[in-house]
């Protein structure tokens, strides 16, 4: 019964860090979306000058 608690456990350490990872990995590729928008944004605004 231990060994299958510390099991248990161990699993669900890994599993929340995986999260974690996942978590930042979406907040990086947000931010790296809304630089590559304003990027293009400002491309557009200085082919119309």
């Amino acid at each position: 019964m231990k060994r299958i608690s510390v099991f248990i456990i161990l699993l669900s350490i890994v599993g929340l860090s995986a999260c974690a990872n996942t978590i930042r990995g979406v907040g990086q590729d947000t931010a790296n979306t809304v630089n590559a928008t304003k990027s293009a944004g400002n491309s557009v605004a200085a082919a119309v000058e």
